[in-house]
This record gives C-alpha cells, structure tokens and sequence, in this order.
C-alpha cells in the first residue's frame, strides 16, 4: 500500500509539473486560431476506459466519492458513453488557467482522503485514459439544458487545417442554423488546443433519442439547414458521434 502511494503521488506530482511548463504560453493574451481568447478559461476533456467486468464498480465507487475531487475544481458534467465497443466515461472539467489547473493537481496530490478513498482504488480498475484541453469558441458559452433528464450527443469534427481563422464562420453558421431554427439545444461549442488539433466539438441536448432521430429527419428536409452544412462541410475531413446519459452526481443532465 505505502509503495502504491508513493506510486499515485509521483504521477500527480508530474502532471503537476507538465501543467507548470505550460505556463509561460499563458503570460501573454491567448492567441486562439485566428481570434483573440478573451480570457484564461478552458476546459479539460478526459475519457476513462474501464475494464468491462469492473464499470459497475468504479461508476458506484466515484458516485460515493466524486466530492473529493470536486472540492478542488469544477466539474460541468460526467458521463456514461452507450453504443461503443469498450466501456468508459467522459467527463469535463472547468479551469480558470493554467496556474489554476497546476494548483488543483499540487492539491490533490496532497490530499490523503483523495488518493486512499478513491484515486488509489478507481486508477485499478481503468485500462488507459485521454485527455484534451478546449476552449469554448468565441461565439459560445455553457448553456445548460432547459431541463434535466433527456441525452446528450458529443459530436466531433476533424476539420481541416487552419483553425477558426479559416472554417470558424462556416461552422458557427451551421450549428447556428440548427440551434436558431429551434432544431437543438447546444450546451457547448468548443475547440481542442491540446490533444488533436483543428478538432470542434459539440455538445447537444435533446429531450430524447427518439426527439433526435426525428428533428434530424426533419432538419435534412430544410433546404436552408441543407445549404449552410454544404458550406461548412467544405473544411471536414471527418466527423464522429457519442450519446451519453448523465451519471446521478453530474451537474449538466
């Protein structure tokens, strides 16, 4: 036990350290893909893929003891992905900064109750795990749902080179057309600064699958949708989607 300690506190002790070198990017205002970051604010994108036999245990095992990392920084939602081939869970993280994020990790790493209830037990039951830094686009903000319940689709685009400079008004003109037109609600656009680049994301909610499955059908018929998409579809290279259920303890359901 005393050398898996020793183990867990040298990898938050590192991530601490990775977060730290990053800092002197952030001295100065964020130059984000051809716009102007308007503040420190990004979010932090991990995936956790659980050993299948063990989801079970490691969903009811964060639900008891998610507070002890949420006491650190702000989670805005956590999710169980349906429809993949291995299990595992999505979850966002808000930071203020870099400097923020360093002093979350350095904490953590010093928090006995963290490491002994949960972290020392959850990092067992995992077979490896991704993590992304975003920021929100300009033109967006976290709006949550209008009501709890209902599922969420992250939908991803790989798009071509360039950033936000090149493809940003097509793309924010067709996830426009869609929320404008009363399609969808969006919680979040954002854009991946670490991790793979010239990646948007965006974050939907519907009232259910099947309200899904039917404002899309209805979205292909309009010919005005259908014209917007063909511009932004111009700087796609790929896309792919996850729907996703809101764990008890996740702030956005």
């Amino acid at each position: 036990m005393l050398s898996k300690m020793i183990q867990i506190r040298g990898i938050l002790r590192n991530a601490s350290h990775v977060s730290q070198n990053s800092l002197s990017v952030c001295k100065r205002p964020t130059y984000v893909r051809g716009y102007w970051q308007q503040h420190g604010t990004f979010y932090e994108f991990r995936t956790y893929y659980i050993q299948p036999h063990l989801n079970a245990v490691f969903l009811r095992l964060t639900n008891e003891e998610i507070h002890l990392r949420t006491a650190h920084s702000e989670l805005i939602g956590y999710w169980s992905v349906e429809y993949k081939v291995t299990e595992y869970v999505f979850h966002i993280w808000k930071c203020d900064s870099y400097a923020q994020r360093v002093s979350v990790w350095a904490a953590l790493a010093q928090d006995p109750k963290w490491i002994e209830q949960y972290i020392s037990k959850a990092m067992l039951m995992l077979s490896s795990q991704d993590n992304e830094v975003t920021y929100l686009v300009p033109w967006s903000k976290i709006q949550k749902p209008p009501k709890d319940g209902g599922v969420l689709e992250l939908a991803t685009f790989q798009m071509k080179p360039g950033g936000l400079a090149v493809w940003g008004r097509a793309f924010q003109a067709a996830v426009g057309t869609h929320t404008g037109s009363g399609y969808a609600h969006a919680v979040g656009v954002f854009h991946s600064e670490f991790g793979q680049l010239n990646q948007v994301h965006v974050l939907w909610w519907y009232e259910s699958a099947d309200q899904r499955a039917a404002i899309r059908h209805k979205s292909h018929n309009n010919a005005r949708v259908v014209a917007v998409v063909k511009k932004s579809a111009v700087y796609l290279v790929s896309q792919k989607n996850k729907r996703m259920f809101p764990c008890a303890f996740s702030p956005i359901k």
